[in-house]
């Protein structure tokens, strides 16, 4: 298939009407989400995928805005074709709550005076931005999203999605993330930070209408980038090579390669982020810990997402322990996990630049369907001891056209359809077991969506009941179900 870009897109805004409680303890009012979709959502509004960004993005994750030199930070696998197939998921991408991309944060006006927040901005942490983002998806009618995907930061709201919200989330992929930050990401972080606030232009915040401390926060991105590079890929890009020289200066001048990329970085980055904003989410991302009393196993013990877990062999930031550690915890939860790991020289920022191997693995992951995926368990049944003239009823007011027969303790008997109920009519029939059908094809929750299209061809049947190890009923699906489904 062509894999194309979504095109000229749009930044748009969300006014969340309600006080957004913090898990601080205070609240935030007149709160605004920026935020970007592509695709289009179904009529059933099941096919919706939340991607979240890591610590510098923003609501725009693919397409191009106007004017633009280049496009989304995640271009590589949003689109029509792509993992993330625009044709046929609907896509939600928005900034974060603490940002400087339209989402409310520290440079936004305080309601209150009239002025930036500055540090009056309350401190906010990765659940309280995961919560700003359900009010984004319950915006559009979401009851549950198909998939929450996300890398590094991404990969945190990821998480938190499925503990916050376990019933909301179909799938997780979670990238080059961890479920607690570590002493060391912490350390990184505050070095960072102390960057930003050692500058004399910051002002204690208090910087909109003077001079923005430029150099604080550009020492802070070049101190972070390193992070998220290889010594590998450093070697690659760099080596030992000279600046726009052919030997070494013996001062204090820039003279490698290395060097200049980095002084690149840090200016490059201060004219699309806030300081304050980087202090604020650097300070969430120190604050994650989904463990409870030490352990990631209780913290984590209410998932009920299937996740795809992908860790990078190279990212020293995150490295794969840390990825399998959730892998570990997920495990003992007996929650569906699946791990993968990038093989790629970039380090961290592999996430962003792996566009083959992250096609391939996501595709696969959110393409895997089970029949837990799709059937419908709010069913209608009757006992056998129910009158033909009950499923005339049952039928009309639901527009159904089958109706399992049960036990007392839910134990499929039988499957009544239109046709039995028309051949009934016909034969003047009033007994309803004389026409249900007994000898009932059913499928399990586990079978694949291919095994049970296959059996539904082969016995010419459009419904399968799908049942447990004790013929316990689950529920049923159909072949609009599926035909739905590849069709979206």
């Amino acid at each position: 298939m062509k894999k194309e870009s979504v095109g000229t897109v749009e930044t748009e805004y969300l006014d969340i009407t309600s006080e957004l409680k913090l898990e601080s303890g205070k609240t935030l009012k007149n709160v605004t989400i920026a935020y970007e979709t592509y695709g289009t959502l179904n009529k059933n509004k099941d096919n919706g995928i939340l991607i979240c960004h890591a610590l510098s993005g923003d609501a725009h994750a693919a397409g191009w805005h106007e004017g633009d030199t280049k496009p989304g930070w995640w271009e590589i696998i949003i689109g029509p074709g792509k993992s993330l197939d625009t044709e046929k998921y609907f896509i939600i991408s928005s900034n974060v709550i603490g940002g400087c991309k339209g989402s409310t944060g520290p440079s936004s006006i305080n309601p209150d005076t009239g002025e930036e927040y500055g540090l009056d901005f309350p401190v906010v942490t990765i659940k309280d931005m995961t919560k700003a983002q359900n009010e984004l998806v319950k915006h559009f009618g979401i009851k549950q999203l198909f998939a929450v995907i996300g890398g590094s930061m991404g990969g945190m709201q990821v998480l938190q999605w499925t503990v916050s919200y376990p019933e909301m989330v179909k799938k997780a992929i979670p990238i080059a993330t961890t479920a607690r930050s570590s002493p060391q990401q912490i350390a990184f972080n505050e070095v960072g930070r102390q960057a930003i606030v050692s500058d004399p232009a910051w002002n204690k915040g208090d910087y909109y209408s003077k001079n923005f401390p430029e150099n604080g926060l550009s020492l802070a991105r070049m101190i972070a980038h390193i992070t998220y590079l290889s010594d590998e890929s450093m070697y690659e890009k760099f080596g030992r090579n000279l600046q726009n020289k052919d030997k070494i200066s013996y001062d204090f001048e820039l003279d490698f390669q290395v060097e200049s990329y980095l002084h690149y970085q840090g200016k490059s980055f201060v004219k699309r982020f806030d300081a304050n904003s980087y202090l604020y989410i650097t300070k969430a991302i120190d604050y994650f810990d989904l463990s409870i009393n030490g352990s990631l196993i209780q913290g984590l013990k209410n998932v009920k997402s299937k996740i795809n877990i992908i860790a990078i062999d190279s990212d020293w930031l995150y490295p794969t322990s840390q990825s399998k550690e959730i892998l570990t915890a997920l495990n003992a939860n007996e929650v569906d996990v699946k791990y993968h790991e990038l093989q790629s020289s970039y380090g961290h920022d592999a996430f962003l630049l792996e566009h083959g191997q992250l096609n391939y693995i996501i595709a696969k992951f959110l393409q895997d369907i089970q029949v837990e995926d799709i059937l419908s368990e709010n069913i209608s049944t009757l006992s056998k001891d129910a009158k033909i003239e009950d499923v005339a009823i049952l039928m009309m007011d639901e527009y159904i056209t089958h109706v399992p027969i049960v036990t007392e303790d839910n134990i499929l008997v039988g499957i009544v359809t239109a046709w039995d109920l028309s051949k009934s009519i016909a034969t003047s029939c009033d007994n309803l077991e004389a026409i249900m059908t007994r000898n009932v094809k059913t499928c399990k929750s586990t079978d694949s969506i291919e095994t049970i299209a296959r059996k539904m061809k082969k016995y010419d049947i459009s419904c399968l009941p799908v049942v447990d190890d004790n013929s316990k009923l689950e529920g049923l699906v159909t072949t609009d179900q599926i035909s739905h489904l590849m069709t979206n």
